[in-house]
């Protein structure tokens, strides 16, 4: 080899490093760079999420742009589906995914308790305190729980705006809302169970509003899907405990569905995400988790996706700072820590889905 060949191919690859590690993120460790090389040799990363495949869509695009080695083998499940098989691949030691991605907050922190890898996200910083646990969970969103209604059918007048509210137009109506009033089934959905204990905590009279939401009886499902369907059709009226940003989604489409933000409380549910353990694409999982949280991530979701981000940085409303101008103080974040695990102890479990179903049935 020539000397000339030998400077030129020397000069190739310092300008191919450099060049690698000047598109690294800024603020990312300099060794980073090792990281997307391992991940691309794994070539893959596996997910298990409880957000809508076609949600999800742009941003799986943007990342195998981002990381054209690697592919996203993603699994949409319900909370409950994806929390049992997680545990069941976790105890028989078979493949299972690099990623949870779950949207019941309090089964995803359980998992993480038990089977996830710590990991510092370079992303960390721009995160609320509350939504990170112990370097190894991570809040993704920043979803407002609302009431959903149909339009043709509920004047503008009648549109309840607080829980309060809700409960007194159903209790002063209830031959029109006989069966005409939808949530979710908090014994088969995760999420709908750990969303009727967050407005336990915060409303000391919420069994009492219960019992008045269902006077002449609930309408519950395991899906956000399949409320929005019912109110949009007719067959229900109103929903509640119904996930905004997909609420938001099919409202741009579907004239029928209308869309109540309560001002008493809002809950702010996050998308709980974390690596496993035993991830057999480590890298390429860590790539993920970070992009997902990054400015780029985060602005999918929030601008093609139409799920708010949790982020205050993002261009555009659907971010902290746009809710709070809209909603205020209303707004109640779930936080990502320990007191999520309270009503998954077994006895007390059974004991609250026993009282709901109670209130829920006078």
């Amino acid at each position: 080899m020539s000397n000339k060949l030998r400077i030129s191919l020397i000069a190739t690859a310092v300008l191919m490093s450099s060049s690698a590690i000047s598109a690294l993120p800024t603020g990312y460790p300099a060794d980073y760079q090792k990281v997307v090389d391992a991940a691309t040799k794994e070539g893959k990363v596996v997910i298990y999420s409880t957000t809508d495949t076609k949600a999800a869509g742009p941003l799986i695009q943007g990342f195998e742009a981002a990381y054209p080695g690697i592919k996203v083998e993603y699994n949409d499940m319900n909370s409950t589906e994806l929390y049992n098989r997680f545990i069941s691949e976790q105890a028989s030691g078979g493949t299972s995914g690099d990623v949870v991605w779950s949207s019941s907050m309090d089964t995803a922190l359980k998992l993480a308790a038990d089977y996830a890898q710590e990991y510092k996200s370079p992303e960390q910083g721009q995160l609320p305190k509350w939504a990170v646990w112990q370097d190894k969970a991570y809040g993704t969103t920043y979803e407002p729980v609302v009431f959903i209604y149909n339009k043709r059918l509920i004047p503008a007048s009648d549109v309840p705006d607080s829980h309060a509210a809700l409960a007194k137009l159903i209790a002063s109506q209830t031959d029109k809302f006989s069966k005409k009033i939808t949530t979710y089934d908090i014994e088969k959905s995760g999420l709908g169970f750990m969303l009727s204990v967050q407005d336990f905590k915060a409303d000391p009279n919420y069994f009492k509003t219960l019992a008045d939401v269902a006077k002449g009886g609930l309408s519950v499902q395991s899906s956000t899907g399949t409320m929005m369907e019912r109110v949009s059709s007719g067959e229900n009226l109103i929903g509640f405990n119904i996930l905004g940003s997909y609420a938001e989604a099919r409202a741009k489409t579907d004239p029928s569905l209308g869309i109540s933000y309560p001002k008493d409380y809002t809950l702010v549910l996050s998308r709980v995400s974390f690596i496993s353990q035993q991830a057999t694409n480590s890298n390429a999982a860590k790539l993920w988790l970070n992009y997902v949280l990054s400015e780029k991530g985060q602005s999918i979701l929030a601008n093609q996706s139409d799920i708010p981000s949790i982020r205050n940085d993002i261009e555009g409303k659907n971010d902290i700072d746009g809710m709070t101008k809209m909603l205020g103080t209303a707004l109640k974040p779930i936080p990502v820590d320990e007191t999520l695990l309270e009503y998954l102890q077994q006895k007390k479990r059974l004991d609250y889905i026993k009282q709901w179903r109670e209130a829920a049935s006078k």
